[in-house]
């Protein structure tokens, strides 16, 4: 049976119950809110290993709470979108969230990807045997998932050390945003491939420019720096 803390914020009563009856019957432990301000208090509280997350909140929407989790936390969410509201998915990816799943969804697929993302963050190498990668200007601790740059630290989320680490064990060579969601997403990936573009404009924006990953322009994106 799976394990991990994992806290559903949706105004949906129905919702609410579909989820947790899933993500139990997969062996989590299930918290829930049903409105903005809830989740907030909640996420602080319990310090969750992942939230799912709705945009359309009361007392406080799914982006604000977002927004206000992100100063203090880096817990995997996953945004839940109206399949009509493409700018709530945009604005949800730039204001930190790791993934989105439009409604109306499947509640295996959301399983899927809450499976996927737990096991990434938590089924790695131990900090003893994790290699630490050093290049000229960036090292990356695989094992405590530290990045300097230029002898600076960096402050990324979960999914974006898990985006740079990928192209970064794979210097110099050019890899597909769907070769990236693979690498770093873990499942089968029904979304839009955009979600890579943003978490590598976040990475971009925290190293100090583009320099660093380059577009390859119709293909994908290549990390450049070279190896100390």
């Amino acid at each position: 049976m799976a394990s991990g803390r994992i806290l559903v914020v949706d105004d949906e009563q129905s919702i609410v119950d579909v989820v947790t009856a899933y993500l139990r019957q997969e062996g989590y432990e299930v918290h829930t809110a049903l409105d903005g301000p809830s989740g907030l208090k909640a996420a602080r509280v319990l310090k969750p290993d992942l939230v799912v997350l709705d945009v359309m909140l009361p007392g406080m929407d799914g982006i604000e709470v977002l927004t206000r989790l992100r100063r203090e936390s880096d817990v995997y969410v996953i945004l839940l979108t109206a399949r009509s509201e493409e700018t709530d998915k945009i604005v949800g990816l730039s204001v930190g969230a790791d993934d989105y799943l439009t409604k109306p969804f499947s509640p295996r697929e959301l399983v899927a990807r809450v499976k996927a993302a737990l096991r990434r963050l938590h089924g790695g190498v131990s900090s003893v045997e994790a290699p630490t990668l050093t290049f000229r200007h960036v090292r990356i601790d695989t094992g405590s998932r530290q990045v300097w740059a230029d002898a600076d630290p960096v402050d990324l989320t979960a999914t974006e050390f898990d985006l740079l680490k990928a192209l970064a064990e794979y210097r110099g060579m050019v890899l597909s945003r769907e070769r990236l969601l693979q690498l770093v997403w873990g499942y089968d990936y029904y979304g839009e491939e955009r979600v890579v573009d943003v978490h590598i404009g976040h990475i971009r924006q925290k190293l100090g420019g583009d320099g660093f990953i380059v577009t390859v322009r119709g293909v994908g994106y290549r990390f450049v720096d070279e190896e100390a």
